[in-house]
This record gives structure tokens, sequence and C-alpha cells, in this order.
């Protein structure tokens, strides 16, 4: 028999929360599978854009953010006084009528506006609701079907679900019983029910337009992907980078309409467990492509060959369709083609994580524990997190300047020499020796050196971000850098 080419193996794991590196089983079997040469991607939680609710945390890990792709499963409402606003929603009937109906406000009575408002089970019981469309607002603790069906069994022809306020432009399809716009923003859910006040007939019509390619503002950032900084290891940059995570359709076990006579069976779901797994997908890709890459060099081809502009070349928005800032994007948006042939790769032996750990002042025993090996942290030289050999800088800055090394390996062209190119964060003197690095071959290892200084004279707390980005004539390697700076 010919040679075989090394096992492939890639590990896409959901969401469990981990907020202290050394005390949970599940982070042990992972960094056992990362031991073994097995590729970790992890998702970076559903909370909210709330700052510091990123999990996965760990340097062994991809954790991964969600976002949106340029396909929309496009649902328009009109407006009697000629107003539309835009949806999303998984339900598309075979023929779309854009019949003008009476709309309903859930919720208008001060007396039952609670559970009105929400458009709870058994709470919709005004006989004036049948044959209307009503306007629900979203609650994060019932599910938006359960929303539509309570519509429909209280007789309403249509639901129309008004975000919340945080969840910005983030819309999620879900598979209605009934015509629905869902998740209109906050914005646009504002002006429905202005309409709805301004007029003793209020009409709309739901319009479903079908899947509609071509959204020049994706990626955009979900509202529900959790965000950096990293509060278990504050050295290492979290999430990593960001994947499509929104409306994404994939097989599924049953027939989200019952139909029991089927066998295409398929849903939309969100989260960034969705997003986790394109970039297993991703890294597998690698992996057949590189038999030889470690899983922090496939990590770091996803991280330094990351887009940060979408589809329209403008920095990648966030839900408030403002710059997403690096807490939310990590590295950028995964692009795979050019992950393909990085350049240069940051390589993190398996043995960088033992003086890492150490250094986070964890006892031997939790050390040991996580290692699966026995660990004496005294004879180790323990190193801060910033120092591991990690394609992305996390650094929190006051009056003294901090230097750490990177160590990358040349899997571009054999004979190639990069130079340095800085965007220094705000406040920051960010110094890079040497500013060029020549390789005479493969697989070539070469180290530089980063000083961080900060220059401002605040006594704020502040986070700002920049980044260093080695360039050849054919490569780009691109490591963002986050910086808070403390008062000095």
């Amino acid at each position: 028999m010919g040679s075989r080419e090394p096992a492939l193996y890639v590990v896409h794991s959901p969401l469990v929360e981990i907020r202290d590196l050394s005390m949970k089983t599940v982070l042990l079997s992972r960094h056992t599978v990362q031991q073994r040469g097995i590729f970790v991607s992890v998702s970076a939680g559903n909370s909210d854009p709330s700052l510091r609710t990123v999990s996965n945390e760990a340097p062994w890990f991809l954790t991964v953010g969600a976002s949106t792709h340029d396909r929309k499963l496009k649902v328009t409402v009109n407006l009697g006084n000629i107003e539309e606003f835009e949806g999303e929603s998984a339900y598309h009937p075979k023929t779309s009528n854009s019949t003008f109906f009476t709309l309903y406000e859930a919720g208008k009575s001060e007396s039952d506006r609670f559970g009105n408002l929400f458009c709870s089970p058994g709470t919709l019981t005004d006989p004036a609701i049948k044959g209307k469309i009503v306007v629900c607002r979203r609650s994060r603790s019932l599910p938006k079907v359960i929303q539509g069906k309570t519509v429909k069994d209280a007789g309403g022809v249509g639901m129309i679900l008004i975000n919340e306020q945080e969840d910005g432009v983030t819309k999620i399809a879900e598979a209605h019983v009934l015509p629905a716009l869902e998740e209109v923003s906050n914005t646009d859910g504002m002006k429905i029910l202005a309409y709805i006040k301004s007029t003793s007939n209020p009409v709309a019509s739901i319009t479903f337009h079908g899947t509609v390619i071509g959204d020049k503002n994706a990626p955009i950032v979900a509202s529900f992907s959790s965000r950096g900084p990293n509060v278990a290891s504050p050295g290492i940059l979290k999430p990593d980078l960001i994947g499509p995570g929104v409306n994404v359709l994939a097989a599924w076990p049953t027939s989200v309409d019952n139909n029991k006579n089927t066998k295409s069976t398929f849903n939309v779901i969100s989260g960034t467990s969705m997003a986790c797994p394109h970039l297993s997908g991703i890294a597998a890709l690698l992996k057949s492509a590189h038999p030889d890459w470690s899983p922090a060099a496939i990590k770091s081809a996803t991280m330094t060959n990351a887009d940060r502009f979408n589809f329209a070349k403008n920095p990648i928005l966030d839900e408030r369709l403002i710059p997403a800032d690096i807490f939310a994007i990590g590295a950028g948006h995964v692009h795979p083609v050019r992950a393909s042939d990085p350049g240069l790769i940051y390589d993190s032996p398996f043995a960088d994580y033992v003086p890492y750990l150490c250094g986070l002042n964890y006892t031997n025993q939790e050390v040991g524990k996580l290692l699966q090996c026995n660990v004496n942290c005294l004879e180790v030289k323990s190193i801060p997190a910033e120092q591991l050999n990690y394609p992305s800088f996390s650094i929190k800055l006051g009056s003294t300047p901090q230097t750490y090394t990177r160590t990358v390996t040349n899997v571009g062209d054999a004979k190639s020499s990069y130079q340095v190119d800085v965007v220094s964060p705000k406040g920051v003197s960010v110094k890079v020796k040497p500013s060029k690095l020549n390789f005479s071959k493969l697989n070539q290892k070469l180290t530089y050196q980063v000083t961080f200084s900060n220059t401002t004279n605040s006594s704020k707390v502040e986070d700002v971000e920049g980044f260093l980005k080695w360039n050849s004539n054919r490569h780009s390697v691109r490591s963002p850098i986050a910086e808070t700076l403390s008062a000095k």
C-alpha cells in the first residue's frame, strides 16, 4: 500500500460557559484533544453585545463570533401611509398575497399591557384581533414561533415582531405558522406604532420576496454574538474572529412544518454555534491542503488573513450599523481562500501552554489537572499571557512600556522578504524590531520584538485598537492589537 496522509480530526464544540481556565472538565477534554493534534473550534457565546461576555477564552481554542451573510429571506411590510419596512422570515408561502389588513397593537391597553405586549400564550383574548395583523414586541424568554402561534390562535392573519433596542438590525428568521415580518428594528417598530396611533384605520400588507442575494452591508456582527475582552485570560484577545452565524440554512432531523411525506428536512438557525461549524469546515479544508499544519498553524492562517471590510468595501459594522470594534470581531471575518496561502504562521508548540498557565498563577495541582501531567511551576519559566506566540495582541498598558516577542514560520515563498507596517492604537507607540524579515527557505522561523508605550496623559481607562502587518510582494499577514490604557 502507498503512504497515507495524516488522519484529519476536527472538533466543533457548541457553547459551554467557561470563565475559569483551570476548573472546567469540558476545558480539559478540549485541551486533551488539541494535544493530540485535533483542531478545536468553539462558540464565543450568545449573550448580547455587552463587553466581557465572551466564553471559551482559552488560547488553544479558535473562538468564533457570529455575523450575517449576503443572503436574506426578505419580507416587507407596507403601511397605509406608503412607508415600507424590511424584515426576514423562514415562512414563505407559495404565493405572496399583498392584501392590506387592519393593524392591531398588542398591549395597547394599560390594564393588560405586560402579557399582551409580547403576545404571550393566553393573553390575546380581544375578539377584535380576528382578521388583523398583530404587532408584538420581541421577548428573549419567549420563542418567536410561540408568539406567532398565539396570534394565529387568537384569529390574527399575520404578525409584525418588533426587535429589542439592543438587537439593532439583527433579524433572525424562523419557520412561523402564519405570515410574519419578524424582528423589524426597534427604530422601525416605533415608526409602525406611531402610524397606528396616527389614524383611525391603520392598515398594512406583508409581502414575501423569497431569497435575495447581494446584501452589500454583509457581514454584520450579530447582536447576540458575545464580546470581549477576555475575562479569564486578559492577555489573549477573544473572540478570535467571526463567521456566518445568522439565518443559516442546514439539514434538520424533522420537518419544521410537520410534513410527514417529505425526506427533505431543513431549518434556518442562528447562533455562534452556527458560525463555529463554518470554521470547523474551513479548518478541515486547510488541514487537507496542509497535512503538516498544527491546530495553532490553522488558527493563525484564518486569523491573519481575516477580512475587516464588508462587501461594500467599508469597515465591518455591528448591529448598530457603526464600525464593529476589535472585541466584536477579533481579527475579522474568516476568508478561506486567503487562509490557504497565509505566507507566515504563528505556531504554538503544545509545551508553550505550561509556562502560560503557570504565568496565570494557577496552582501546580490545577495546571497538572488541566494538562494531565505533573507540573511544578517553580521549575517552569513562566510567561505572561501576552508573551504566548499568538496571532494577536491584547495588552493592558500603564506608564511602563511592555515588550513581547513573536516567532513566525515561513510557509509562503522560500525566498521572501517581509516589511512591517504598523497602525498604532490611539495614544500608543508601537515599535517593532527588526522592521524587516528576510527568509531564505520554507519553514524557516524568525523572531521579532514589539514594544508598546503609553503616550497619553489621560487619567481615564480607555480601550483602543490597531494592528501590525508583515507585507511581502505576495502576502499580507495581519495581527490585531487591543490595548486597554490605564491611568499613568
